[in-house]
């Protein structure tokens, strides 16, 4: 059985300082996080691995890799790394209208 995994939203800036009781820790901003990618039927394959190479900054094979996939179990976990970073290769992901979620342990 997989481990539970805690969504982390996005919330614009104003919204976490009206509620300071919900800051994250130093700590918290380190620990390591995962970009999962969903499958949709909006993408073509060409178009997705080009979005997770920009995204991701990995070789071909890997973005290859990765959306194959997507394709064949309906997700795959594309970067891992600190919550910025994740939130970053989110955004650059979801410009095309791909499906994402950031998760952590």
């Amino acid at each position: 059985m997989d481990a539970p995994f805690l969504i982390v939203r996005r919330v614009s800036l104003q919204e976490h300082e009206t509620r300071p009781e919900e800051k994250l820790t130093g700590t918290d901003l380190l620990d390591p996080c995962h970009v999962v990618l969903y499958n949709d039927d909006h993408h073509t394959f060409d178009e997705v691995i080009e979005q997770i190479i920009k995204a991701t900054r990995c070789n071909r094979q890997k973005a290859e890799q990765c959306t194959w996939e997507v394709h064949t179990r309906g997700r795959c976990i594309v970067f891992t790394g600190a919550l910025g970073a994740c939130l970053r290769v989110s955004s650059i992901l979801e410009e095309i209208s791909l499906k994402t979620e950031i998760q952590t342990t």
